[in-house]
């Protein structure tokens, strides 16, 4: 089996996981690995059923169409269970449960072990006796590396095994998130501007219409449809920040393709809604709900997460107040949701309470200047606090298609 392409411009992936080991038997679009690309992770299926040899490890950059495994499709189907997976040349081995050995009680420190040259010069210069560490090297013997994470004894030697730690490559995706989260600080002249939007209306409508809403179009009446549409009537009134810088160049877009940033298994995936202007409540809701479970079931596809022209972010699902979001390059500008939290607020002039958001609109100055930046975000207030008028053209069921 060769490696597929996970879309354009992709030469490289990384194998992240091999998800059967040598001499299994698998059968034909079994998930077989996970492949890390510098924008997702992938499932990798089996061409064929037979027996797996294994030609790349675990952590290992390959070139996309390189062999990464060979699948014997003449091999026999072993009987039985999956504890007799492994075999060789066509006949089935058992495969022996492993049985743990009596743990045996550890002296509170460690007996004096041998230890390498380097290590030993390490543990001078830290002042720590060899025999308060335990060895993980070859019959006990004191690594380098143990060297390293040991620490002086402070009138009795330390247990080992409460002061873990680990050691684990980053994935291809996220080494290339941070490399584009630092690119973005260091190369765009990026500034925030923030604003509050007063919820009630929305809570209201949703209360009202949430109900007819979901039994009609199978699908939930959430804030980000709303937040969506917002976004798409400030970007027509403020087409600059629905731009990009292309070297010397400005590119600017009449279409509306919303990147929604979500949570998933393997970190923060941001797949993008097409054509956001032409859509629907109805619609926004569908294409956010799809792309959510696709990321969550690990099913997201590098086009899907491709090509937006802006961002949406709600760091308010796990809390958040308040926060400055960062740039997905190469957009130039990110809006911010938050959590919404109830207070007090002045109304013709009386104090009430309120379920009030902060919201946050990051952006690249060099493209976006202050007018169209907090012009853009009053609009998006506007169109959040008067939803039936901004966004609905005064017919609210119309707009919710019941």
């Amino acid at each position: 089996m060769r490696v597929p392409s996970p879309g354009e411009s992709i030469t490289e992936v990384e194998i992240a996981a091999w998800l059967v080991e040598d001499g299994d038997y698998v059968e034909k679009d079994q998930a077989i690995a996970e492949v890390d690309s510098d924008k997702a992770t992938l499932e990798l299926p089996a061409e064929e059923s037979g027996i797996i040899t294994l030609k790349a490890e675990e952590g290992d950059a390959v070139d996309v169409g390189a062999v990464v495994c060979l699948i014997d499709m003449e091999a026999a189907k072993p009987a039985g269970s999956g504890k007799e997976a492994k075999v060789g040349a066509g006949e089935k081995t058992p495969v022996k449960e492993e049985v743990a050995e009596p743990v045996k009680e550890e002296a509170a420190t460690y007996a004096t072990g041998s230890a390498s040259p380097a290590a030993r010069k390490i543990l001078a210069e830290k002042n720590i006796d060899p025999a308060q560490i335990k060895g993980t090297g070859k019959d006990g013997r004191i690594t380098k590396e143990d060297a390293i994470k040991g620490v002086p004894a402070m009138g009795k030697a330390l247990n080992e095994e409460d002061r873990k730690s680990e050691r684990k490559k980053l994935s291809m995706l996220r080494r290339k998130v941070a490399e584009r989260l630092v690119s973005v600080k260091n190369e765009t002249a990026m500034l925030t501007t923030f604003n509050e939007v007063d919820m009630q209306p929305i809570f209201d409508l949703r209360k009202k219409y949430k109900e007819q809403f979901k039994e009609k179009h199978e699908v939930g009446l959430g804030f980000m449809s709303f937040f969506t549409l917002a976004v798409v009537r400030a970007l027509k009134l403020f087409p600059d920040v629905n731009s990009m810088i292309d070297g010397d160049y400005k590119i600017s877009y009449d279409f509306a393709d919303i990147s929604i940033a979500v949570s998933g298994p393997k970190g923060l995936m941001v797949p993008v809604i097409r054509n956001a202007e032409k859509l629907t409540f109805r619609g926004v809701e569908s294409d956010v709900k799809r792309l959510a479970i696709r990321a969550r079931d690990g099913e997201i596809t590098v086009d899907e997460m491709t090509g937006g022209t802006f961002t949406i972010t709600n760091g308010g699902v796990f809390g958040s107040m308040l926060s400055t979001p960062i740039i997905n390059p190469p957009q130039s500008a990110i809006l911010g949701m938050h959590n919404i939290v109830e207070r007090p607020v002045a109304i013709d002039g009386k104090v009430v309470i309120r379920p009030v958001m902060y919201v946050a609109l990051s952006y690249d100055h060099r493209i976006i200047d202050g007018r169209e930046s907090v012009g853009f975000l009053v609009a998006v207030k506007e169109a959040l606090e008067n939803p039936v008028e901004h966004l609905m053209n005064g017919d609210e069921l119309k707009a919710l298609e019941l």
